[in-house]
Protein backbone atom coordinates (compact mmCIF):
# COMPACT_ATOMS: atom_id res chain seq x y z
CA UNK A 1 0.00 0.00 0.00
CA UNK A 2 1.35 3.43 -0.95
CA UNK A 3 1.87 6.33 1.40
CA UNK A 4 -1.32 8.19 2.25
CA UNK A 5 -1.38 11.91 2.87
CA UNK A 6 -2.69 13.74 5.93
CA UNK A 7 -6.13 14.33 4.38
CA UNK A 8 -6.59 10.64 3.67
CA UNK A 9 -5.40 9.78 7.19
CA UNK A 10 -7.96 12.14 8.72
CA UNK A 11 -10.77 10.73 6.59
CA UNK A 12 -9.72 7.22 7.57
CA UNK A 13 -9.90 8.30 11.21
CA UNK A 14 -13.39 9.70 10.65
CA UNK A 15 -14.51 6.38 9.17
CA UNK A 16 -12.97 4.34 11.98
CA UNK A 17 -14.64 6.61 14.54
CA UNK A 18 -17.97 5.94 12.77
CA UNK A 19 -18.68 9.64 12.36
CA UNK A 20 -21.43 10.41 9.84
CA UNK A 21 -20.68 11.29 6.23
CA UNK A 22 -23.19 13.95 5.21
CA UNK A 23 -22.33 14.25 1.53
CA UNK A 24 -21.81 17.29 -0.68
CA UNK A 25 -23.47 17.79 -4.07
CA UNK A 26 -21.70 20.13 -6.48
CA UNK A 27 -24.23 22.19 -8.43
CA UNK A 28 -24.60 25.59 -10.07
CA UNK A 29 -24.72 27.27 -6.66
CA UNK A 30 -21.22 26.02 -5.79
CA UNK A 31 -18.05 28.14 -5.81
CA UNK A 32 -14.39 27.50 -5.11
CA UNK A 33 -12.82 29.76 -2.47
CA UNK A 34 -9.03 29.95 -2.28
CA UNK A 35 -7.46 31.67 0.71
CA UNK A 36 -4.07 33.42 0.55
CA UNK A 37 -2.53 31.89 -2.62
CA UNK A 38 0.44 34.21 -2.12
CA UNK A 39 4.23 34.08 -2.29
CA UNK A 40 4.88 34.56 1.42
CA UNK A 41 3.16 31.23 2.11
CA UNK A 42 3.85 29.20 -1.01
CA UNK A 43 7.21 30.26 -2.41
CA UNK A 44 10.51 29.02 -0.95
CA UNK A 45 11.49 32.70 -0.92
CA UNK A 46 8.42 33.61 1.14
CA UNK A 47 8.89 34.78 4.72
CA UNK A 48 6.74 31.95 6.15
CA UNK A 49 8.41 29.14 4.21
CA UNK A 50 10.53 28.06 7.17
CA UNK A 51 7.35 27.26 9.11
CA UNK A 52 5.04 25.95 6.38
CA UNK A 53 7.43 24.63 3.73
CA UNK A 54 7.53 21.05 5.01
CA UNK A 55 3.74 20.81 4.97
CA UNK A 56 3.49 22.51 1.56
CA UNK A 57 5.83 19.91 0.07
CA UNK A 58 4.23 16.94 1.86
CA UNK A 59 0.75 17.91 0.68
CA UNK A 60 1.86 18.97 -2.83
CA UNK A 61 -0.04 22.14 -2.01
CA UNK A 62 1.30 24.44 -4.73
CA UNK A 63 0.27 22.09 -7.51
CA UNK A 64 -3.02 21.21 -5.84
CA UNK A 65 -4.07 24.84 -5.49
CA UNK A 66 -3.25 25.33 -9.16
CA UNK A 67 -5.49 22.33 -9.87
CA UNK A 68 -8.35 24.08 -8.04
CA UNK A 69 -7.98 27.08 -10.35
CA UNK A 70 -7.87 24.77 -13.36
CA UNK A 71 -10.84 22.69 -12.26
CA UNK A 72 -12.85 25.84 -11.70
CA UNK A 73 -12.09 27.07 -15.21
CA UNK A 74 -12.77 23.68 -16.83
CA UNK A 75 -16.05 23.07 -15.01
CA UNK A 76 -17.57 26.55 -14.98
CA UNK A 77 -17.18 26.90 -11.20
CA UNK A 78 -16.48 30.50 -10.22
CA UNK A 79 -13.40 31.01 -8.06
CA UNK A 80 -13.25 33.58 -5.26
CA UNK A 81 -9.94 34.60 -3.69
CA UNK A 82 -9.76 35.88 -0.12
CA UNK A 83 -6.30 37.48 0.09
CA UNK A 84 -4.28 38.69 3.06
CA UNK A 85 -2.68 42.16 2.91
CA UNK A 86 -1.19 44.33 5.60
CA UNK A 87 -0.94 48.05 4.93
CA UNK A 88 1.31 50.53 6.68
CA UNK A 89 -1.43 51.61 9.09
CA UNK A 90 -1.99 47.99 10.19
CA UNK A 91 1.44 48.07 11.82
CA UNK A 92 0.06 50.60 14.28
CA UNK A 93 -2.24 48.09 15.97
CA UNK A 94 -2.03 48.29 19.76
CA UNK A 95 -2.36 44.54 20.44
CA UNK A 96 -1.95 41.30 18.50
CA UNK A 97 -2.29 37.58 19.00
CA UNK A 98 0.71 35.29 18.74
CA UNK A 99 0.86 34.74 14.99
CA UNK A 100 -0.52 38.18 14.17
CA UNK A 101 2.52 39.57 15.96
CA UNK A 102 4.82 37.19 14.10
CA UNK A 103 3.33 38.15 10.73
CA UNK A 104 3.83 41.83 11.46
CA UNK A 105 7.36 41.26 12.75
CA UNK A 106 8.42 39.51 9.52
CA UNK A 107 6.52 41.97 7.27
CA UNK A 108 4.32 39.23 5.86
CA UNK A 109 1.89 40.29 3.09
CA UNK A 110 3.02 43.91 3.35
CA UNK A 111 1.78 46.57 0.94
CA UNK A 112 1.98 50.34 1.14
CA UNK A 113 -1.75 51.10 1.28
CA UNK A 114 -5.02 50.23 -0.43
CA UNK A 115 -4.31 52.40 -3.47
CA UNK A 116 -0.58 51.74 -3.73
CA UNK A 117 0.68 48.81 -5.80
CA UNK A 118 4.26 50.05 -6.03
CA UNK A 119 6.55 47.10 -5.37
CA UNK A 120 3.63 44.64 -5.32
CA UNK A 121 4.71 42.67 -8.40
CA UNK A 122 6.81 39.72 -7.23
CA UNK A 123 6.50 40.67 -3.55
CA UNK A 124 5.49 38.34 -0.77
CA UNK A 125 1.92 39.66 -1.05
CA UNK A 126 1.74 38.86 -4.78
CA UNK A 127 0.27 35.67 -6.27
CA UNK A 128 2.43 32.75 -7.27
CA UNK A 129 3.34 33.24 -10.95
CA UNK A 130 1.73 29.91 -11.94
CA UNK A 131 -1.64 31.13 -10.63
CA UNK A 132 -1.68 34.50 -12.38
CA UNK A 133 -3.10 33.36 -15.76
CA UNK A 134 -6.16 32.03 -13.90
CA UNK A 135 -6.49 34.95 -11.48
CA UNK A 136 -6.39 37.54 -14.26
CA UNK A 137 -9.48 36.01 -15.90
CA UNK A 138 -11.98 38.41 -14.33
CA UNK A 139 -14.99 36.53 -15.72
CA UNK A 140 -14.02 33.38 -13.83
CA UNK A 141 -12.24 34.73 -10.74
CA UNK A 142 -13.28 37.35 -8.17
CA UNK A 143 -10.62 38.86 -5.91
CA UNK A 144 -12.24 39.92 -2.65
CA UNK A 145 -11.03 42.63 -0.32
CA UNK A 146 -8.35 41.46 2.13
CA UNK A 147 -9.06 39.72 5.38
CA UNK A 148 -6.99 41.06 8.23
CA UNK A 149 -6.55 38.37 10.87
CA UNK A 150 -7.66 34.84 9.90
CA UNK A 151 -11.34 34.72 8.94
CA UNK A 152 -13.49 36.59 6.39
CA UNK A 153 -15.52 38.53 8.95
CA UNK A 154 -13.89 41.82 7.91
CA UNK A 155 -13.77 41.44 4.13
CA UNK A 156 -16.46 41.17 1.46
CA UNK A 157 -16.22 37.44 0.69
CA UNK A 158 -19.66 36.57 2.07
CA UNK A 159 -21.23 39.50 0.22
CA UNK A 160 -19.61 38.49 -3.07
CA UNK A 161 -20.75 34.88 -2.64
CA UNK A 162 -24.32 35.88 -1.77
CA UNK A 163 -24.52 38.26 -4.74
CA UNK A 164 -23.70 35.32 -7.03
CA UNK A 165 -26.35 33.14 -5.30
CA UNK A 166 -23.68 30.80 -3.97
CA UNK A 167 -24.63 28.59 -1.04
CA UNK A 168 -21.94 25.88 -1.32
CA UNK A 169 -18.19 26.40 -1.10
CA UNK A 170 -15.24 24.18 -1.99
CA UNK A 171 -12.43 25.57 0.15
CA UNK A 172 -8.63 25.45 -0.12
CA UNK A 173 -5.57 27.64 0.33
CA UNK A 174 -3.29 28.78 3.13
CA UNK A 175 -2.75 28.21 5.88
CA UNK A 176 -4.83 25.24 6.91
CA UNK A 177 -5.14 25.60 10.68
CA UNK A 178 -5.42 29.39 10.66
CA UNK A 179 -6.98 31.23 7.73
CA UNK A 180 -8.57 28.26 5.95
CA UNK A 181 -10.05 26.82 9.12
CA UNK A 182 -11.26 30.27 10.17
CA UNK A 183 -12.91 30.75 6.77
CA UNK A 184 -14.55 27.33 7.11
CA UNK A 185 -15.93 28.16 10.54
CA UNK A 186 -17.30 31.58 9.56
CA UNK A 187 -18.85 30.37 6.31
CA UNK A 188 -20.51 27.51 8.18
CA UNK A 189 -21.94 29.98 10.69
CA UNK A 190 -23.22 32.09 7.79
CA UNK A 191 -25.18 29.14 6.42
CA UNK A 192 -22.93 27.90 3.63
CA UNK A 193 -22.37 24.21 2.97
CA UNK A 194 -18.63 23.53 2.98
CA UNK A 195 -16.30 20.99 1.42
CA UNK A 196 -12.55 21.32 2.03
CA UNK A 197 -9.83 20.09 -0.30
CA UNK A 198 -7.45 19.07 2.45
CA UNK A 199 -4.29 18.59 0.38
CA UNK A 200 -4.81 21.98 -1.26
CA UNK A 201 -3.88 23.40 2.15
CA UNK A 202 -0.77 23.31 4.32
CA UNK A 203 0.08 24.53 7.81
CA UNK A 204 3.00 25.39 10.03
CA UNK A 205 4.83 22.39 11.48
CA UNK A 206 7.02 23.32 14.42
CA UNK A 207 8.51 21.32 17.32
CA UNK A 208 5.55 19.85 19.26
CA UNK A 209 3.12 21.94 17.14
CA UNK A 210 1.66 20.24 14.04
CA UNK A 211 -0.77 22.69 12.43
CA UNK A 212 -1.51 20.36 9.52
CA UNK A 213 -2.69 17.55 11.77
CA UNK A 214 -4.87 19.99 13.72
CA UNK A 215 -6.37 21.40 10.52
CA UNK A 216 -7.10 18.04 8.90
CA UNK A 217 -8.77 16.84 12.11
CA UNK A 218 -11.04 19.87 12.30
CA UNK A 219 -11.85 19.80 8.58
CA UNK A 220 -13.11 16.23 8.87
CA UNK A 221 -15.12 16.97 12.01
CA UNK A 222 -16.83 20.12 10.71
CA UNK A 223 -17.11 20.21 6.91
CA UNK A 224 -19.72 18.31 4.91
CA UNK A 225 -16.93 16.64 2.94
CA UNK A 226 -13.13 16.63 2.83
CA UNK A 227 -11.56 15.71 -0.52
CA UNK A 228 -8.13 15.18 -1.86
CA UNK A 229 -7.51 17.10 -5.06
CA UNK A 230 -7.56 13.85 -7.03
CA UNK A 231 -10.90 12.89 -5.51
CA UNK A 232 -12.42 16.25 -6.42
CA UNK A 233 -11.12 15.96 -9.97
CA UNK A 234 -12.64 12.49 -10.26
CA UNK A 235 -16.02 13.70 -8.99
CA UNK A 236 -16.07 16.58 -11.48
CA UNK A 237 -15.00 14.31 -14.33
CA UNK A 238 -17.82 11.88 -13.49
CA UNK A 239 -20.31 14.75 -13.40
CA UNK A 240 -19.18 15.94 -16.83
CA UNK A 241 -19.62 12.47 -18.27
CA UNK A 242 -23.11 12.16 -16.83
CA UNK A 243 -24.12 15.54 -18.25
CA UNK A 244 -22.84 14.50 -21.68
CA UNK A 245 -24.76 11.20 -21.75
Amino acid sequence: MGTINSTEKANRGKEEAQLPFTGFEIDRHTAIVIVDPQNDFLSPEGVAWGAVGQSVMENNTVSNIESLFRLGAENGIHVFISPHYYYKHDHGWQFEGTLEKLMHNINMFDRGDQLNVEGFEGSGADWLPAYKPYIMDEEKVTICSPHKVYGPENNDLVLQLRKQRIDKVILGGMSGNLCVESHMRELLECGFEIAVVGDATASAKLPHLDGDKAAQTNFTMMASAVYTTNQLEGILESSRRLSED
